[in-house]
C-alpha cells in the first residue's frame, strides 16, 4: 500500500492551523498525510491573497488548481455552511428551514457532483469552525488572564440541552458571535485561540458530540484502505 496524500482546501486561519496541528497527526496515524492551506482569494503579482470566502467561483478555482498541481492525491475541504456564498451549488433549490443534516448532505453532494472528481471528498462545517468548543466550552478559560466563569455559564445557559452542530446560523446567534458577545477578545486572536480550545478538547470529544464531524473524520481514515 503506497502513500496516501490528502490535499485540505479550508476557509482560513483557524481551519488551517487546526487541520496541520491537530487532525493532520491523528489522520497520519492512519496512514494518510495530510496538509491544509487556506483557499486563495486573489493575486497581486507574485503574491496570493488567502483566507475568507465571498464566491463559490474562488473555491472552485483552488481545488481545481490543486488537482492539476497534485493528481495523485486525495482532496478534501473545511469551509462554514455559515455565511456560504450565494452562488453555492445546490443552495437556490434548498427548501426553507429544512433540517440542518439534510441541508448539508445536500450541498455536499451538489458540491462533489460539480467539482466532478473522484478523489474529491466534500465537507462543510455545521455552522461554522466555532461550532466545535461547544463541546466543552469550560477550555476557552485555559486561554484568558481571567477566567472567564460568568462568561462561560451564559454561553453554556445560552445555549443549553442543544448539540453544538445544532447551534444555528443567525447573524447574532451563530456559534462564533455567541463567543464574542461573551468574551469580545476572542474575535482578535480566535485564529489561534479556536484551534487550541480545540485542541484542548480533544479528538474524541469532538468526535462524540458533532457526528457530521465525526462521519468526515471516519472517512479521511478510510482513505487508508483504499
Amino acid at each position: 500500500m503506497g502513500i496516501i496524500r490528502l490535499n485540505i482546501v479550508v476557509e482560513g486561519q483557524s481551519e488551517e492551523t487546526f487541520v496541520n496541528e491537530i487532525l493532520a497527526p491523528h489522520l497520519a496515524l492512519n496512514g494518510v498525510y495530510a496538509v491544509a492551506r487556506a483557499v486563495a482569494t486573489g493575486k497581486k503579482k507574485h503574491y496570493i491573497y488567502r483566507g475568507g470566502v465571498t464566491t463559490y467561483a474562488k473555491i472552485y478555482n483552488d481545488i481545481v488548481n490543486w488537482i492539476k498541481q497534485d493528481p495523485r492525491s486525495y482532496i478534501t475541504t473545511m469551509f462554514d455552511l455559515y455565511g456560504l456564498p450565494e452562488d453555492f451549488p445546490g443552495k437556490d433549490g434548498l427548501q426553507p428551514n429544512i433540517d440542518c443534516y439534510e441541508k448539508v448532505s445536500r450541498l455536499e453532494e451538489a458540491f462533489a457532483k460539480d467539482i466532478n472528481y473522484q478523489r474529491f471528498i466534500p465537507y462543510l462545517q455545521l455552522y461554522e469552525f466555532e461550532t466545535l468548543l461547544f463541546a466543552d466550552l469550560d477550555k476557552l478559560k485555559c486561554f484568558y488572564v481571567q477566567g472567564k466563569d460568568a462568561a462561560i455559564r451564559r454561553l453554556k445557559d445560552s445555549v443549553k440541552d442543544t448539540a453544538p452542530e445544532l447551534i444555528n446560523e443567525g447573524v447574532n446567534t451563530a456559534p462564533s458571535k455567541r463567543i464574542i458577545r461573551e468574551i469580545p477578545e476572542f474575535i482578535d486572536g480566535k485564529g489561534v485561540v479556536g484551534p487550541l480550545v480545540a485542541g484542548q478538547i480533544g479528538l474524541p470529544i469532538l468526535r462524540q458530540t458533532c457526528p457530521h464531524f465525526n462521519k468526515w473524520i471516519e472517512e479521511l481514515e478510510a482513505l487508508s484502505q483504499k
